[in-house]
């Protein structure tokens, strides 16, 4: 096989084309497979080879041999081919060779530019016939019965077009290969003849494509199909990883950094000076991981395939190893791209494989590939074994061999045959990167301190010491060089901090997370019950970091948040308000365990655990080892007692929720919360921010306009990468700090030294020196003597104080002391700044407090400054708008995960104000407008637009007077406003001044800092992947978590925000020390904690302001849901109203109350636009009128705000643990329905309700013992007496309030026995039986479906009335008497919400709230009760109880809206069944006509809430044509009979009172505003407006009714009239001339007879044109009336 490429692998183009080839097939992110290089080499004598020897890979080159080959293997057996016979062509016919029988030119030469129309679902393919080799015919195929590029999935069969004449439906390929003229001598096979894909190139012209896959293709081919990110994997789980090998045996002449990771097989035992020699199994774990592929391509569906051979992982590996060389990276990459972009659409398939790669086949191959990198990689294959492998590599690296190479790939085969293999990383480079990459970050910070303590970094000084002169300058000596003087008298362009500056992006935020919540209270888990809380006390928990700590005080104490929770009262500065920010340190565990007991002492209190950077520290509490400072955030906020708290809510807050978001995670996708990347619905002029983050940056590389805000350092990287040449014991991060220590202290001699150290800046680069100056001429330039800050940023705390004390030290030599401050940013301490930049600060803040000192960096604005931060990872420090640049050189290249590398360059996140100048460019305008607002473009973007709210507090709190602090009017300086850096790192903006020009600072304000990063890392996030995402992102997310599979899908550049957390749920799973890790072993179905959310965002992009703002929401909203609007209205019409000066007395006498006149004016203002009734005890009040329009009456009626108190009732948002089994909301609360049959003389037949009871409600009825039928509703005694219990069964009518409804009455019960009823009509049957599972309800019958609130009330008291009276015959077989039997029900309205009673005290009036069970039971224990036909109480008002009432305990009058009623009394009078208003007036006044008693009990009174939802005083008027309302006008209700007009598809009797209510002022013409004359109402009353009083009069005998006597009425209103109303009685009634007769009959008919009857034509005179009926069709039975006038 090998000499078959003899002369061929000489070939540098063949070894280009051949690793091309591979890479492709490896980076391919498609789950097609490509073409690999085991298919050039195992069939090498089937592949065509140009005259110059190099191999031609595309298709299209395919030779005649490979195509005879096919053919040749296209039968299924080995037997000899059949001979075939072609049917002879029809007559006329072409048949020449290349055309269809039709004549058409068939050949791909001929049809490659042509217009193509293929049908739907058909391919174009090419077919080969023998007698014209050279073309290929064009065909179109139905692609089902086409394989797929696997070789799977053609059905079986043919369907085939002719392109050249169009002719279709070819069902056989036999008879389309006589068509085409295929001339075939065997039996055609579609698998034989049709050969290719046929594809449109760039230019459109029709191409041949990759072979069609027709055989089983693949199974060996599959095993390369290996995402790009398991390569990298592979390299970063293990195979680069190193120590030193300094062996005294070996006797090396320098140190060599050796690793050794073993792929497969078992390492030697190892002996000698092995201290520094590292040996890793992760490389094995990383191979056997692999083996996984087969079940994760058979979870997502797709086709099955076999593991990868061991063979081929090692080949792999050595493909990547090679690939990783410099000279070829970049080339290959590129290539790959190329290749990608290329074939993106159609995936060409897999040529055929005739066997897998054989151990034998592997070393040759190996070495293949380590070809074209040189020395690079180097294959060791002669060893039997790994011990004598690796002796031989160890002695290559004595003899200096090895200096070119960079990995050693050791192959053998062991005694068993089995392949073991080891990679030894031999390079400098590569060692000390995977050797860093290996340490944790205590580790890292060990390692360091232990490098400059032991003396090893004092190399590096006598190391530049021997350099030459130039660097042995010394500071002491430098007394030569002119250095400046600096004027410290200095002008002031004034400045203001601003803190607290609510956006509009931040109040969204804060309303979605209190969506949020409301989603967790409003779920039927029962896990919040924000309805039980009545306040909110919230903890903020951040790092242990001193700055942090503070800057959140501080936007706590400005936000005026604990104001607005009542808590400023015990804070009265900034320092008390320390008390509700905590540091996670030990410190914290005592508020915690506070907070965990408050929570337990107050359950009506919501407490909001906040933590805040959620991101650190997330170690496992029981994995500490310990470390006091590891995993405590997971055994405080992660307790049992947080997490079985119902009143306690966690809410974590992060700028990278990536580690919160694995396999195990506690937080529920539904409770992320992301902030907004586009805000939009805010349109505020001229002041509008964009975010300048990550993305942002990395696009200033890409635009081309101007230098990039990111950049890197080539002078320094060079100089650094020599000196870890040089000294490979040290850590990386030790050079590189000294080196930058170096470049700024020559900067600094440089730049104050003139012209006498101009040679030093040879030795500087550009960069430092361009900060360094910045430095300092910008504060030397302003008078104010403003500046800029420079972060320097070295994650080592031992580092960073040598940095700062070697900067001090030169910058104190140079005079520069007074120039610009030195800060030690160290998280642990507190900021200290020098006494002459203090004072500087107080003069430019205005603060007069001695002591003061800046606490956060956001105080250091405008000061000119080095602030070197330390720490190994920031910690939520906000900096001030005056950075000008980041110098993150020294940040780690090697150890980086996305979080940590995204939190460095968070530092540099910034909230600008886009230019209204006109100003352009990346660097003051940055428009990010043209951004997707909904797409990840890296992990921050934003679009927003800010509001300018005004003056605001300062950090210095009450230290100076607020005035100092009044921005300027920005009429007069529109261009001075600046917006603020973030919400969590305030603001500054500048007073206008002649001076703005000459400052650096301020004409800065809104630029972006500078980002400079090491080589290494620029690299990395400046690369983008072929998501078109930085590679960055592609990383682990943090080193705490770990990827389920390396074969996984890359992040896509399309995917939102939620997307990405579903992209690392599925594709993370934390590592042991997570502190989730043991979230899956709890043996929860659901491990997500219901009352934790996860709040995620950029970084300084205003968090901070949102929860915070959140929080004063929250609290709001809680109030509100602890108040309800109540009707909070006077009595009407309460002028000259008689009192009688009862007694004080706590029940009612029934004598007293008989001898009460009954009051027949309305009182309640709710019926303020319905006609008055007459009274003659009643003087209306000229000035009081009906002067408001009757809309007016529903859109302005007056209400109250209201705290509910305990005994209140709820709806069915309303959830606590109290009455939680009250609603029943559990599977075992099953009802069931039982049917209830009854008759009635005024329904005409018998009519059948439905009841529906839950079983744990049935012990309220009797059932038959039979078969369990229904058959009465169990009623007490009069006798019975039970303190926890209520007699009186409680009916509601209700309509369209399932969820609005205040049904629940468990709490204004006390928790009391009751029996509650809803009345509902059958189509809402459903729906109110899902909200109220435990609730008995009465379903009406269909055919009151559309009826009115009396159709209720009529079932209501006729069913109760019937079933009292079985319930009496029941009671009677067990030996009570039938009056025995309790014979009240409650009326109640389901909008009633509280109950209040009179204090009965004769001197004041005092009010207090009761439970409705308190109100109940003393009414029923009133004496005599039972002789009371009606008892009620009166509306609340907080003006008491009226004009004159609340001297009164009891009254006769009108009741409304909660009744107790007598049933047994009221059993001759019912509610009308067919009216949908004023029911109860009507019931009233026959009630009290009918001798019946009717109390109020003026000492109570119920509160009734405004529910603007259902309800039965919601009327619908259509039109018959459409459902859809239409405005029509009341004069529209009717219509002439047998007239054409548009009938309505609204009840008759709703249009007739609708119609009187509206215009019965012209129907009755002498009756408007004349209350002393007023319409005699027969039986019965209806609102004809409030212009028109009635005067009702019932026509029963011995029925009550006032003297007429003397009374003029304007008008006669009979309606619906039975045989009490005779011609007799009315004579009885004098009437104005002109008086309007109005007479209402159901039918046409009826109505003349009533006219006859009641001999209506001797005093009334009539027209035709009189008559009326409501415009109803016949088929739904309008009514009619008659009008006439008084002769």
């Amino acid at each position: 096989m090998g000499n078959s490429y003899t002369g061929h692998l000489q070939s540098t183009r063949f070894e280009e084309v051949l690793h091309n080839s591979i890479e492709a097939s490896l980076r391919s992110n498609t789950v097609v497979p490509r073409p690999v290089f085991t298919q050039l080499y195992l069939e090498a004598e089937q592949r065509p080879y140009s005259h110059d020897g190099e191999l031609l890979l595309s298709s299209s080159h395919t030779s005649r041999g490979d195509e005879d080959e096919d053919e040749e293997d296209g039968s299924d057996s080995n037997s000899p081919p059949i001979p075939y016979q072609m049917r002879p062509p029809p007559d006329g016919s072409c048949t020449t060779d290349g055309f269809c029988q039709a004549g058409k030119d068939l050949r791909l030469s001929s049809m490659a530019t042509e217009s193509l129309e293929v049908a739907p679902g058909f391919l174009l393919v090419g077919a080969k016939s023998p007698s014209v080799p050279d073309h290929i015919l064009v065909c179109a195929v139905d692609q089902r019965f086409l394989p797929d590029e696997c070789g799977r999935n053609a059905l079986l069969g043919f369907s085939g077009n002719c392109m050249g004449c169009g002719e279709k439906g070819f069902r056989y390929f036999t008879e389309f290969a006589d068509h085409i003229n295929l001339k075939l001598t065997t039996q055609p096979k579609k698998q034989k003849h049709l050969k290719y894909h046929l594809l449109r190139n760039a230019q459109g012209i029709l191409v041949k494509g990759p072979p069609i896959c027709w055989k089983g293709i693949g199974k060996i081919a599959q095993e390369f199909l290996v995402n790009k990110d398991t390569i990298l994997h592979f390299m970063r789980m293990g195979i680069l990883l190193y120590k030193r090998i300094a062996s005294a045996t070996l006797q090396l002449t320098v140190f060599v950094c050796v690793f050794l990771s073993v792929g497969h097989g078992t390492l030697p035992h190892l002996c000698g000076n092995l201290g520094d020699v590292l040996v890793s199994g992760l490389l094995q774990k990383c191979y056997l991981n692999s083996q996984n592929l087969p079940r994760v391509y058979e979870q997502y569906g797709t086709a099955p395939i076999q593991p990868i051979s061991t063979e081929m992982l090692i080949l792999l590996t050595v493909y990547y190893l090679v690939q990783l060389g410099e000279n070829n990276n970049q080339s290959h990459l590129t290539e790959i791209r190329q290749y990608q972009q290329t074939h993106a659409q159609i995936a060409p398939p897999l040529p055929c494989l005739a066997q897998p790669l054989t151990p034998s086949q592997l070393p040759w191959l190996a070495k293949l590939a380590t070809s074209s990198c040189g020395e690079g990689v180097l294959v060791l294959d002669t060893a039997p074994s790994l011990a004598e492998a690796l002796e031989e590599t160890f002695h290559r690296l004595v003899d200096g061999r090895l200096s070119q190479t960079n990995y050693v790939v050791i192959i053998c085969m062991n005694r068993s045959q089995e392949i073991e293999s080891c990679v030894v990383v031999t390079g400098k480079h590569q060692t000390r990167a995977l050797a860093e990459s290996l340490l944790s970050p205590s580790d890292c910070v060990r390692e360091i301190i232990h490098e400059m303590s032991s003396g090893m970094a004092a190399e590096l000084g006598s190391y530049f010491s021997s350099l030459g002169p130039v660097f042995k300058y010394e500071v002491n000596e430098m007394y030569t060089l002119s250095i400046r003087c600096v004027n410290t008298s200095y002008l002031s362009i004034e400045y203001y901090v601003e803190w607290h500056e609510i956006r509009p992006i931040q109040l969204a935020v804060a309303r979605k997370l209190l969506s949020h919540v409301c989603a967790i209270a409003d779920s039927s888990t029962q896990n919040l019950d924000l309805g039980s809380f009545d306040k909110v006390e919230f903890l903020i928990c951040v790092p242990p970091s001193e700055v942090t700590f503070h800057q959140v005080v501080l936007h706590l104490w400005n936000s005026g948040l604990l104001r607005e929770l009542g808590l400023d009262q015990d804070c009265l500065s900034v320092k008390e308000a320390e008390q509700y920010v905590v540091k996670l340190n030990q410190s914290a565990v005592g508020k915690i365990n506070s907070l965990i007991q408050k929570s337990k002492m107050n359950p009506y209190t919501l407490f909001i655990l906040v933590h805040d950077h959620a991101h650190w520290d997330i170690s496992s509490g029981q994995c500490s080892g310990g470390d006091s400072s590891l995993g405590l955030v997971d055994s405080l906020l992660n307790c049992r007692q947080i997490r079985d708290a119902p009143n306690i809510l966690t809410l974590h807050v992060t700028s990278f929720p990536f580690t919160l978001q694995t396999q195990y995670t506690r937080i529920s996708p539904y409770n992320e919360i992301h902030w907004p990347s586009g805000f939009n619905n805010v349109r505020i002029p001229h002041t509008k921010t964009k975010y300048f983050g990550v993305s942002e940056l990395l696009e200033t590389t890409r635009s081309g306009s101007g230098l990039p805000l990111l950049r890197y350092d080539s002078s320094f990287e060079s100089m650094a990468a020599a000196l870890e040449e040089r000294f490979p014991k040290l850590h990386s991060a030790v050079i590189r700090t000294h080196v930058l220590i170096q470049h700024y202290s020559l900067a600094l001699m440089v730049t104050a030294g003139g012209q006498a150290l101009q040679a030093l800046q040879k030795h500087i680069s550009v960069e430092t020196l361009e900060m360094v100056q910045c430095l300092l001429n910008t504060s030397q330039r302003c008078p104010s003597r403003h500046g800029h800050m420079l972060l320097l940023r070295i994650p080592s705390p031992a580092l960073a104080a040598f940095a700062h004390q070697r900067l001090c030290h030169v910058r104190n030599r140079l005079g520069l002391h007074k120039q610009f401050e030195v800060i030690l940013g160290d998280p642990c301490s507190a900021l200290t700044v020098g006494k002459h930049f203090l004072d500087q600060l107080r003069v430019w803040l205005k603060i007069l407090d001695p002591d003061w000192a800046p606490l956060t960096y956001l105080e250091l604005e405008a000061l000119p400054c080095i602030l070197i931060l330390t720490g190994m990872d920031p910690l939520g420090e906000s900096l001030p708008r005056s950075l000008k640049y980041c110098d993150l050189r020294v940040i780690s290249c090697w150890s980086l995960q996305r979080t940590t590398l995204e939190q460095e360059l968070g530092l540099a996140a910034y909230l600008l104000k886009t230019k209204q100048d006109g100003q352009h460019g990346p660097h003051a305008r940055c428009d990010l407008s043209e951004s997707d607002p909904e797409k990840l473009s890296s992990t921050d973007n934003e679009d927003e637009e800010l509001p300018k709210l005004g003056n605001q507090a300062s950090p210095a709190g009450s230290q100076h007077p607020q005035s100092d602090w009044t921005p300027l009017d920005p009429d007069k300086q529109p261009n001075q406003r600046q917006q603020s850096k973030s919400t969590s790192s305030g603001s500054s903006s500048t007073r206008a001044s002649p001076l703005r020009q000459s400052c650096s600072w301020a004409r800065n304000l809104s630029r972006p800092p500078v980002v400079l990063l090491p080589k290494a890392v620029y690299d990395l996030i400046t690369t983008v992947d072929s998501s078109g995402l930085p590679k960055s992102t592609s990383f682990l997310p943090h080193s705490a978590v770990e990827w389920v599979s390396s074969f996984r899908p890359l992040l896509s550049k399309m995917m939102t925000c939620t997307e990405q957390s579903l992209y690392y749920r599925q594709w993370t799973v934390p590592k042991p020390h997570h502190m989730d890790s043991s979230n899956r072993a709890e043996g929860r179905t659901d491990n997500f904690h219901p009352r934790k959310l996860l709040l995620s965002g950029p970084p300084q992009v205003g968090k901070t302001g949102a929860y915070l703002q959140f929080l004063g929401i929250l609290s709001r909203m809680l109030i509100r849901l602890m108040e309800v609007d109540i009707y909070d209205e006077e009595d009407i019409n309460c002028s000259e109203y008689y009192t009688t000066k009862v007694p004080i007395a706590l029940w009612p006498n029934t004598d007293t109350v008989q001898g009460m006149p009954f009051d027949y004016t309305i009182h309640d203002p709710k019926y303020e636009d319905i006609s008055t009734v007459y009274s003659p005890d009643f003087t209306p009040n000229s000035n009081d009128g009906n002067s408001r329009r009757q809309e007016d009456v529903y859109l302005h009626r007056r209400t109250a705000r209201i705290k509910l108190s305990k005994y209140a009732a709820y709806n069915t948002y309303h959830h606590c643990e109290q009455c939680h089994q009250y609603m029943g909301f559990n599977p075992q609360y099953q009802s069931t329905l039982h049917a209830f049959t009854f008759s009635h003389l005024l329904l005409g037949e018998e009519i059948q309700l439905y009841f529906i009871i839950p079983k744990s409600k049935e012990h309220h009825f009797s059932f038959s013992q039979s078969g369990g039928q229904l058959e009465s509703m169990r009623l007490p005694l009069t006798s019975d007496w039970n303190p926890d219990a209520i007699k009186s069964p409680i009916f509601t009518p209700t309509t369209g309030r399932h969820e609005h409804g205040l049904f629940n009455l468990y709490h204004a019960m006390e928790g009391a026995a009751h029996l509650h009823i809803l009345v509902i009509k059958e189509y809402e049957m459903a729906v109110y039986k899902k909200y109220w599972p435990n609730h008995i309800m009465l379903v009406l019958p269909t055919i009151f479906n559309g009826a009115g609130i009396g159709a209720a009330h009529f079932l209501i008291k006729e069913l109760s009335y019937h079933n009292l009276e079985l319930e009496r015959s029941r009671r009677v077989e067990h030996g009570s008497r039938p009056q025995d039997v309790w014979p009240f029900i409650i009326l109640a309205d389901d909008s009633c919400v509280m109950w209040n009673s009179v204090d009965v005290d004769p001197k004041r009036w005092t009010e207090r709230n009761v439970s409705l069970k308190q109100v109940l039971q003393h009414m029923e224990s009133s004496p005599n009760i039972t002789q009371y036909g009606l008892c009620g109480m009166r509306k609340w008002s907080s003006r008491g109880g009226g004009a004159g009432q609340q001297k009164d305990p009891f009254s006769r009058g009108h009741l409304h809206d909660f009744l107790l009623l007598n049933v047994d009394l009221t059993q001759n009078v019912q509610y009308n069944q067919n009216r949908f208003t004023c029911d109860d007036v009507d019931f009233n006044l026959r009630a009290h006509s009918a001798g019946l008693l009717i109390c109020r009990f003026n000492n109570f009174s119920v509160m009734k809430k405004q529910i603007a939802i259902g309800g039965y005083g919601t009327f619908i008027i259509k039109t018959k044509m459409t459902d859809v309302p239409t405005t029509i006008q009341p004069t529209q209700y009717i219509c002439a009979p047998d007239s054409k007009h548009l009938f309505l598809a609204t009840p008759a009797q709703l249009l007739l009172e609708k119609y009187l209510q509206h215009t019965s002022h012209r129907l009755f013409p002498l009756s408007a505003q004349n209350y002393s004359h007023p319409v005699l109402s027969v039986d019965c009353y209806l609102n004809l407006g409030p212009e028109v009083t009635v005067c009702f009069v019932s026509s029963r005998p011995h029925s009550i009714n006032f003297s007429t006597t003397g009374l003029l009425f304007s008008g006669l209103l009979l309606y619906f009239c039975d045989s009490f109303v005779t011609p007799g009685f009315l004579k009885k009634f004098q009437f104005l001339k002109g008086a309007t007769l109005c007479v209402i009959c159901p039918n046409r008919s009826s109505l003349r007879q009533t006219v006859v009857r009641l001999e209506l034509e001797e005093e009334w005179r009539f027209r035709l044109s009189d008559e009326f009926q409501t415009a109803n069709a016949k088929e739904d039975q309008p009514l009619f009336f008659l009008t006439g006038k008084h002769i």
